[in-house]
């Protein structure tokens, strides 16, 4: 069987795959897109890193292709939807880079502390000016981690030795694991109110986008730092820069950037940022782990079918996949809409199967449950195999119960998050020919279907909100394709599809409502 290595990688996981019975390396960095198209032909697997664009073509050229590899986590360089259309595996490596980041973090904050890089510039100018560079010591200071997994949990543990408090925020790490790491876990206003620093380690999605912008900002020390080696569009650049210039912060050290590589010329001109060139993960020792982590990867499934990190499928055999996919999907959307509207710190995860799905093997839908409602609010790349190594590690139990009593749908699912005394659940099955239907919400039964743009409401049981909430879409030219209300003994809950996207100003307008306790739109 053929391995196809289009990109530079380690020499360890070369000599591994070399040393396979059965595979023949072709070991190729640097290939032509053509020359790429016409090796691929004949290859079993292939083996990226960043470079190398495996595109729709190049996936469809692979006429014998079972496997592509990245080593490392993203794998925003492979079109994944044609690989899983076609059928093929696609495997990373999440985490392999942890400690070389969170390393890279942490060098970047004593920098900054230290004013190591400005004081090396000068003096390689030939000037010897010892009070343009007074540091501040770590000691006595609160660093602020937005982030607490395998990067962040890492920095914690590397700063709390210079006699640092450490503050945490992380929706989806129980208070038990930051005491255990020794970090005080606090809302994220609190952390920005009393950091000295602040490092961010958080994941890109709706919610984090533009985090860290000109209110928020306000919020911090005057004379507080920021480092970034996460993703650069969780800080509008224009605001971190205003806040530089005017000496609200003092300064910043960035490895990431809104527009990579085109970098904010006014960044450089505060004379206050420190800047790499998103390396935190690239040391020998990451790319060397990565290279043979894949290496190892690859060879189990060519050789005997072992899936491990896969980010596109559960690691089951083909013919169960077939027979579970509709549930896994149901289960996942469940697991997505609940952890969209939650508002709890999870601690526990609790779903329960009845009906056919009881004599199923649930194991693999336990994994995309777990993958979905983890995946908004973590950096790492969260799949249906890690999922539940990831909820291990932030001390989030997962517990599945079966049930034989008759309820009102068969083949359901629930989906419940608990913290300490509160809990939030969902139900849904699967109705008309395996279409996924939410059926209750916190127990008042609402059935609707589990897609698209969804606007979830908790209301008092009033008259009036659902015309007020059907005046404000229509304004705002927003067509609902459905509206349901279901009606509990204290509240009511409502769900609306729509047509289109809900502008914020909209949902503001709806949150308005004075029966309305709280509105959020979702998406599936």
């Amino acid at each position: 069987m053929k391995v196809l290595i289009s990109d530079n990688l380690s020499p360890e996981g070369v000599e591994y795959l070399q040393k396979q019975p059965g595979l023949q390396v072709v070991n190729q960095p640097g290939l032509a897109p053509e020359a790429l198209l016409s090796e691929i032909r004949d290859a079993d697997a292939l083996i990226v890193r960043s470079k190398t664009k495996v595109t729709r073509e190049v996936i469809e050229a692979g006429q014998q292709l079972k496997a592509i590899g990245r080593a490392g986590a993203g794998v925003d360089n492979i079109d994944l939807p044609a690989a899983t259309r076609k059928g093929i595996v696609v495997m990373n490596t999440p985490g392999g880079n942890s400690v070389s980041a969170a390393e890279h973090a942490v060098a970047l904050l004593l920098s900054l502390a230290r004013k190591i890089p400005f004081a090396d510039a000068c003096l390689r100018t030939g000037k010897w000016n010892k009070n343009a560079f007074i540091g501040q010591e770590l000691q006595g200071k609160t660093l602020g981690v937005l982030g607490l997994g395998k990067i962040g949990s890492v920095v914690a543990k590397r700063i709390m030795a210079f006699d640092t408090k450490v503050l945490a925020f992380d929706p989806f790490v129980t208070e038990q694991y930051a005491h255990d790491l020794g970090v005080e876990l606090k809302p994220l206003e609190e952390i920005l109110q009393r950091a000295d620093f602040l490092t961010l380690h958080l994941p890109m999605n709706e919610k984090t986008l533009g985090l860290i912008n000109k209110d928020r900002i306000a919020l911090m020390k005057k004379g507080a730092s920021i480092v970034n080696t996460a993703r650069g569009k969780l800080i509008v650049e224009e605001d971190l820069i205003e806040a530089l210039e005017q000496g609200k912060l003092n300064g910043a050290a960035l490895d990431v950037f809104e527009n990579e590589p085109q970098i904010n010329p006014r960044l450089f001109a505060t004379g206050k940022v420190i800047v790499t060139p998103h390396i935190a993960g690239s040391t020998v020792e990451a790319q060397a782990k990565v290279g043979y982590d894949i290496a190892v990867q690859i060879a189990d499934y060519l050789q005997s079918e072992i899936i491990c990190n896969a980010v596109n499928f559960p690691s089951i055999t083909p013919k169960e996949l077939s027979q579970i996919l509709p549930f896994a999907r149901l289960g996942e959307s469940l697991g997505s809409f609940l952890s969209q509207i939650s508002q709890i710190r999870i601690a526990e995860i609790g779903i329960r199967y009845y009906g056919e799905l009881t004599r199923r093997n649930y194991k693999p839908i336990t994994s995309y449950i777990v993958k979905a409602v983890l995946q908004p609010s973590l950096c790492e790349t969260v799949n249906e195999v890690n999922a539940m190594s990831y909820a291990k590690e932030r001390g989030i139990s997962v517990i599945e119960t079966v049930s034989s009593r008759e309820r009102s749908y068969t083949n359901m699912i629930s989906i419940q998050l608990r913290s300490g005394e509160s809990s939030e659940w969902v139900e849904g099955a699967l109705l008309h020919q395996g279409n996924p239907r939410l059926v209750s919400v916190d127990g008042i039964p609402v059935e609707t279907q589990l897609s698209g743009t969804l606007l979830f409401i908790r209301n008092q049981d009033t008259p009036g909100v659902i015309g007020q909430v059907g005046t404000i879409l229509g304004d705002s030219k927003i067509n609902i394709a459905s509206f349901v209300l279901g009606r509990g003994h204290e509240h009511a809950v409502g769900v609306v599809n729509t047509d289109s996207e809900i502008p914020e100003a909209c949902l503001n307008r709806i949150r308005a409502i004075p029966a309305v306790q709280s509105a959020q739109v979702v998406k599936l």
